[in-house]
């Protein structure tokens, strides 16, 4: 008979484990961390880009609804009260007075010099009698009311909104509207006008300034020439011209009035730190500056 083998002894390792059954790791080695699940590129920019999308519409949306606020607040009578009188003159006295003779003398230097720089190049072509004309349409239909409202939003409404930025975060806004005193017309709504008034009027007086030192550098000191002057003015300020310029001023100057408060009022402050609020304030600004001027220029030569 053939002799039974005897059964092997059973070694003791993975290879006589059951599937099922989890290993064990051996002492002294850590166990095995389970590996990450890696990340999708595609899902991250499309969440980025939603997520910036959201916050920028949210931020048109304040400045409309800020700039709807401010409107109805300056149409409204009762927004006028002697408690708002004193502050109201305040900011539109130094919002305008300490820059209307810088800019209306910078207006005045740069006024002659192109009168003379275009009326020579005229004179070598032939067309002596377009130069007037290119001057009125330069200087007073595009770029002074545009160099008005540039130079309004960096030496005042942009300085008063972080002075009003600074208000919300020491929580002075909060106290005041305690008090029962709206910030909105205390605070924001004088600024705002400040700004409108000190933007139009620098338009205004640098728009006069400039047509009469044209008149003088081309004429000279004579009035002989006044009702040529005037035919020539009338031809270029048509009635659809002179709206779109009285349009395009106060639009000019509701912009660099509105954006940055607005921005004051409703922005956080990116890391605790007040320039990020500034510069969107600024983007958006001339974001609606730009579109402004080209509407107006769709409008004047098409």
């Amino acid at each position: 008979m053939q002799q039974a083998r005897p059964p092997e002894p059973r070694t003791e390792g993975a290879a006589s484990r059951p599937k099922d059954e989890p290993s064990v790791p051996s002492p002294g080695r850590p166990p095995a961390k389970p590996s990450a699940t890696p990340l999708n590129p595609a899902r991250l920019t499309v969440g980025w880009l939603a997520h910036w999308l959201v916050s920028w519409l949210v931020g048109w949306w304040r400045v409309l609804y800020f700039g709807a606020q401010i409107l109805v607040l300056a149409f409204s009578p009762s927004s006028y009260s002697q408690g708002i009188r004193a502050p109201l003159a305040r900011h539109v006295v130094q919002g305008t007075a300490p820059i209307l003779l810088w800019f209306t003398l910078i207006c005045a230097v740069l006024t002659l010099v192109i009168t003379r720089i275009v009326v020579v190049t005229a004179l070598s072509y032939g067309l002596s009698q377009y130069a007037l004309q290119v001057i009125i349409r330069v200087l007073v239909l595009e770029l002074i009311p545009l160099s008005a409202a540039l130079f309004v939003a960096l030496r005042s409404t942009m300085a008063s909104s972080a002075e009003l930025a600074d208000m919300r975060h020491r929580g002075e806004l909060e106290a005041m509207a305690r008090q029962g005193r709206d910030p909105l017309v205390y605070e924001a709504m004088p600024r705002v006008l400040g700004g409108v008034f000190a933007s139009i009027t620098l338009a205004a007086l640098s728009c006069v300034v400039a047509l009469l030192l044209a008149y003088v550098a081309v004429y000279g000191f004579t009035v002989s020439a006044v009702p040529a002057y005037t035919r020539l003015f009338g031809q270029v300020f048509n009635p659809a011209v002179t709206l779109i310029f009285v349009m395009k001023t106060v639009f000019f100057s509701l912009a660099v009035a509105l954006m940055p408060m607005a921005s004051a009022l409703h922005d956080e402050a990116s890391g605790g730190v007040l320039h990020g609020a500034e510069l969107r304030a600024l983007a958006r600004m001339f974001l609606v500056i730009l579109l402004i001027e080209v509407v107006s220029l769709v409008g004047n030569y098409y």
